[in-house]
């Protein structure tokens, strides 16, 4: 009896063996097809497979190269902010008052104090709305009386640095609301959109039919024109951090009645600050004025909006690749640790906190949190080894939840410029899990080829 359960054991052992190298020989395969295609002849891959229970190796290559990991490098920001601020960390904006109320009237000032909340004003939550927080401010501020407010609305953004967009971020993303930049007062994601209406013919103008919400102080160069039917969106807004002037360039389609694409607001603490000034216009329709306050003056707190739970937020961040909550975690780190958000000393701090886990600084050479800037350049091994730490983590299960399916697979992706990437975790129908890393930078041709290559290598996991 004690001999046939040892054979059987040595047999299932056998099977195991021969079949877990059965897997690594057809990965190596698939892959060396794939970097020997047409699509590669000019280009870098870097690939990581290991088998997530036992940490073998299955496949590496070009593993310990830096590439541009385009929005994989979010694993990196989502699993640090899990580890060092937690799942139930809450952003928080202040407001309140100066002088003093007296029958009816405010003489003095109404301030909103910002500490980074990317939340404040997002359709994606319940009661974070615009219209859901002005109203929910403009009842504190009535409950005390106040009808007429002889004074201003101060805005304070000053928690964080004035550099809301990090170096390296390119000009033709900037003005579009993935390039939107993280400030210290952000509002409603710090994005706007723009409904056009174009002719039926291509090289007919576009006209801006809407805006939402209204801008205030910002003017607007629209040069777009109408393309080839078919031709999709192919508008670009052009502007920068501050700025009162944006360019709209491009095309869309002809005969659009309501197409839409979406800005990034130059500077969202003066645009919430006039939304709220209107909401408190008097009964003669004036409304305070609106003002940067750069000082830490004093005023009389009156409420504190909290934002959702951070276990939400980095959902949103991984599922729809939010850049701006990328950039707002950077800074954070930094605003806890330092009292002050600034996106180099936050990136300084993923670098040590995961340089005491094995992984070289040079190896995450992150020059922001979302992976937004074509100079960033990490490693597939660096990846791999972050996935692998949250695997022993209290909060994997919120972090493995946040990841989008891919290819039947969960991974994280990354789109930029001539680079493609994939990163996370797979189940086999056997049940083995496996975490991966998929990176490829200057491959020629078509973005929807090249990724359905990537998958024909991956699909050796299933």
């Amino acid at each position: 009896m004690r001999r046939l359960v040892y054979m059987s054991i040595c047999l299932f052992s056998f099977i195991h063996s021969v079949t877990s190298q059965s897997v690594q020989e057809r990965l190596d395969k698939a892959f060396q097809q794939f970097i020997a295609d047409p699509q590669m002849r000019h280009a870098i891959a870097g690939i990581s497979v290991v088998n997530s229970e036992s940490g073998q190796i299955l496949l590496e290559y070009n593993g310990n190269t830096g590439l541009a990991p385009a929005s994989c490098q979010k694993l990196v920001t989502s699993a640090t902010a899990l580890e060092l601020l937690g799942i139930n960390y809450r952003y928080k904006t202040e407001i309140g008052y100066d002088g003093e109320i007296k029958d009816g009237k405010l003489t003095g000032n109404i301030h909103i104090k910002g500490f980074g909340d990317p939340t404040l004003g997002s359709w994606r939550y319940t009661g974070t709305s615009d219209t859901s927080i002005i109203k929910q401010w403009q009842k504190k501020i009535r409950d005390l009386r106040i009808k007429k407010i002889d004074g201003q609305i101060m805005v304070h953004a000053d928690q964080w640095e004035t550099a809301s967009v990090p170096g390296g971020w390119p000009w033709d993303d900037m003005g579009n609301y993935y390039g939107a930049g993280a400030y210290g007062l952000n509002w409603r994601e710090n994005q706007y959109d723009l409904i056009l209406k174009s002719g039926p013919n291509p090289g007919d103008k576009v006209m801006i039919a809407k805006m939402i919400p209204v801008l205030h102080n910002m003017i607007f160069t629209n040069e777009l024109v109408a393309g080839k039917k078919g031709s999709g969106d192919n508008a670009y807004i052009y502007s920068a951090p501050y700025n009162d002037r944006a360019f709209i360039r491009g095309t869309i389609p002809p005969a659009q009645s309501a197409f839409t694409i979406s800005g990034s607001m130059t500077d969202p603490a003066m645009q919430l600050g006039y939304t709220l000034a209107a909401a408190l216009a008097d009964g003669a329709g004036k409304q305070p004025g609106v003002r940067a306050q750069s000082n830490q003056k004093s005023f009389q707190s009156i409420h504190v909006q909290y934002s959702p739970v951070l276990d939400s937020i980095n959902y949103w961040f991984m599922r729809k690749s939010v850049n701006l909550y990328g950039e707002a975690l950077v800074k954070t780190f930094a605003f806890e640790k330092n009292g002050k958000g600034a996106t180099e000393d936050g990136l300084e701090i993923m670098k040590d906190f995961w340089k005491t886990r094995g992984i070289d600084p040079a190896a995450l050479r992150m020059i922001d949190g979302s992976g937004l800037s074509p100079q960033n350049r990490v490693t597939t091994n660096s990846l791999v080894k972050v996935l692998q730490y949250a695997r022993s983590r209290s909060w994997f299960a919120q972090y493995m939840a946040a990841f989008p399916e891919y290819n039947k697979m969960k991974l994280k992706s990354g789109t930029i410029g001539g680079s493609k990437g994939f990163a996370g975790y797979h189940t086999s129908k056997e049940g083995i899990t496996y975490t991966i890393a998929f990176i490829v930078n200057n491959y020629n041709g078509s973005a929807n080829e090249i990724v359905r290559k990537m998958f024909l290598v991956l699909d050796e996991l299933k």
